[in-house]
């Protein structure tokens, strides 16, 4: 009895061994500036975005794809060009900022114009910081332009993708002026008591429900955390909500 009683025990501690290494991470990262198509998803500033409005950080998908969805069908509305996503005018050289909910050990990182690479950088296996910059030359481009950026993960098969619409040089950066999405943000009226926080800070503990102000704007919490230099509520729309 007692040896049937021991291999019973092992046996549901292997299967929840095996559930647990099998689930898969909820937070990653995403380009909060110039913002990428999940940003302005997540900021409201494009309608009818699907789940991304929630995770803007979860676009994942196996290594070597050239789409902005990452081949993730919950996301394909990322891979839709008729939605007129906003673009952000830029020079000829710009820095991309990601922000990294969670900090995989990483083998490059590659920008994409069509499909031509225009940056590589290698981290050859280290893990990054809780936000990651890279200055990018767009090669004497001009005009609109769809950079596709990828973070490829050292120790698995997947990466991470976020595309973001520029405008290099003059010209309107909304390809649709007249009938294009509205960049509005509309505040979610509060259904219970808040904690007032004063001025975000980084090294502070936020619980869901507080409220801060930044950069002259108020945002309340959606997802307790400590804050980390670069996860400012503006670059961070999966932790703050804009009021």
């Amino acid at each position: 009895m007692r040896r049937t009683i021991n291999f019973l025990a092992a046996a549901i501690i292997a299967i929840g061994a095996t559930v647990f290494i099998a689930t898969p991470a909820h937070a990653h990262g995403y380009i909060s500036s110039p913002p990428s198509r999940q940003a302005m998803c997540a900021q409201g500033r494009v309608a009818n975005c699907g789940e991304i409005i929630y995770e803007p950080q979860s676009v994942e998908g196996p290594k070597g794809l050239r789409s902005c969805s990452g081949g993730n069908s919950r996301f394909a509305q990322l891979d839709n060009e008729s939605k007129g996503w906003p673009a952000t005018s830029v020079g000829g050289s710009v820095t991309f900022n990601w922000v990294l909910t969670a900090r995989h050990a990483t083998s490059t990182w590659e920008y994409y114009v069509g499909g031509t690479r225009i940056a590589v950088f290698n981290d050859q296996g280290r893990q990054p910081g809780a936000t990651v910059s890279h200055s990018v030359n767009l090669g004497g481009r001009s005009g609109r332009q769809k950079v596709l950026a990828i973070w490829n993960i050292a120790d698995t098969p997947n990466a991470f993708y976020s595309c973001v619409d520029l405008q290099v040089g003059g010209g309107s950066p909304n390809p649709n002026p007249t009938t294009g999405p509205t960049p509005t943000v509309s505040p979610t009226p509060t259904t219970g008591p808040t904690t007032p926080a004063g001025t975000w800070a980084a090294g502070t503990a936020y619980q869901v429900g507080s409220q801060v102000t930044y950069g002259g704007a108020s945002y309340r919490c959606i997802q307790a955390h400590t804050a980390l230099p670069g996860w400012e509520p503006p670059n961070v729309p999966v932790l703050w909500q804009r009021l």
